[in-house]
């Protein structure tokens, strides 16, 4: 019995040993690993509720804005996001008492995450591994408590800002109608799936005064003759994909993100869980800062800038997808040139006009240019949780011209829709950096 009870002992003294306060406790956390940390598990979420890209991109915006409201409550330097955000109102937060910003930043960021998903146990055993790790670590009690209640506070102001953004009125909106008209959208094989976010448009922007505010040029005239400029796209498309080099194929698998993938067996039909572009973006953006050896306050703009570039890409974008809904090319190719052609990925089920991948990857490469300026090199792991190997960039602007060209590889999309998808994405860029102010200097840098 004594041998027992001197291992209870020792083991409460291990364990407060563990908890005592640590005097240079501002030292726990220094980087951006922690918020990276909580980025990639909201990723592994969102994959697992299989959310669609538009909505995707709203999960990872409004946390990463917490977290830099609370970056910008510890350091003048940084600018809040509040009164320049489209309806973003500004509040006054107490911080007399003695605070410990990253883990604010933190406790902001899991709670407004947590609100945005479904499968909240995931988001909260993340939270609960990494707060009891920084309290462990010697954070006084007070002030770890005194933080988290503070960085749910931020978090409470910016959950009740995304409430009015019509998200949740949305969801009640009319589902896509197909209609019989040649040139107009049609579910694709192999599950022929409703169209997704079709009044995504109505969603309030951060920075655009309108979902048509950069709106594209129409597509081509839609027409099935094999002289007509219609045709010759879509035997541009045909012929690409029916002679794609090895590397031309890893591109398009590389940038694929298809989150509705679906593979069928015989008679059995399953889903294939992927990251959405967005998903993508986010992971090189956390890629760059842990490049850069930004602490935890440039992680947390780093985060809020994409998020917000990629936001307002997905409103832009799917404005222009439902107001032409024009037809995919494999819907076209299958019917007026070879029945039995397939693209070399799956197509998403949503509208062809404009390419999602093209104004997303080219409105986020913009804002993450300004950040970090160019040259910069990224070792873009993003992919190799699935399976996809690394691919290596010399900037932002190079990647995204990959992703860009990726939807000609992968045979979904037309060249207009890759072309003027991408044109409407780096004016959107521009635009955000022109709008928005996050840091004093707001020039091109790589924090030291």
């Amino acid at each position: 019995m004594s041998k027992m009870k001197n291992l209870a002992l020792v083991l409460l003294m291990i364990v407060g040993f563990a908890c005592q306060e640590n005097k240079n406790y501002q030292d726990v956390i220094t980087d951006g690993e922690y918020l990276i940390a909580a980025q990639l598990k909201l990723t592994d979420v969102i994959i697992h509720d299989i959310f669609s890209p538009p909505v995707a991109s709203r999960i990872y915006a409004y946390p990463s804005i917490a977290a830099f409201e609370v970056a910008a409550l510890a350091d003048p330097s940084y600018t809040s996001l509040m009164g320049q955000l489209n309806g973003f109102d500004k509040v006054n937060f107490e911080t007399e008492e003695e605070i410990y910003y990253p883990l604010a930043a933190l406790a902001a960021y899991y709670k407004v995450g947590t609100a945005m998903i479904f499968s909240e146990d995931m988001v909260q055993e993340h939270k609960e591994k990494a707060f009891k790790a920084i309290r462990t670590a010697g954070v006084p009690k007070k002030v770890f408590e005194r933080s988290v209640a503070l960085g749910e506070q931020v978090a409470d102001h910016v959950i009740a800002y995304s409430k009015k953004d019509n998200y949740h009125e949305s969801r009640s909106f009319e589902k896509y109608t197909v209609t019989n008209e040649a040139h107009t959208w049609q579910p694709t094989p192999p599950a022929y799936m409703e169209g997704i976010e079709p009044h995504w448009n109505k969603i309030r922007p951060f920075l655009m005064e309108s979902a048509d505010q950069f709106q594209s040029p129409p597509p081509t005239a839609f027409s099935t003759e094999p002289d007509s400029q219609f045709f010759k796209e879509a035997e541009e498309v045909f012929h690409a994909v029916n002679n794609l080099t090895p590397e031309q194929k890893d591109i398009a698998y590389f940038w694929d993100c298809n989150p509705y993938k679906v593979n069928v067996k015989g008679h059995v039909m399953f889903a294939e869980k992927k990251i959405t572009p967005g998903g993508h973006w986010m992971g090189i953006a956390s890629i760059a800062s842990k490049s850069a050896g930004q602490d935890w306050k440039g992680t947390a703009e780093t985060l809020a800038y994409t998020g917000i570039a990629l936001f307002d890409a997905f409103i832009a974008c799917w404005d222009e997808k439902y107001r032409s809904a024009l037809i995919r090319p494999e819907t076209y190719i299958n019917k007026y040139i070879d029945e039995d052609w397939l693209p070399t990925l799956q197509t998403p089920p949503f509208p062809e006009h404009t390419s999602g991948h093209s104004v997303a990857s080219n409105a986020a490469a913009e804002a993450l240019t300004k950040l970090f300026g160019e040259p910069f090199y990224i070792y873009d792991s993003t992919e190799v949780a699935y399976g996809l190997p690394v691919r290596e960039f010399n900037s932002f602007r190079e990647a995204a011209a990959e992703a860009t060209i990726s939807r000609l590889y992968g045979g979904i999309h037309f060249m207009p829709a890759i072309e003027f998808g991408a044109e409407k994405g780096k004016k959107l860029g521009f635009y955000v950096n022109e709008k928005v102010k996050t840091k004093s200097d707001n020039l091109a840098r790589i924090e030291d």
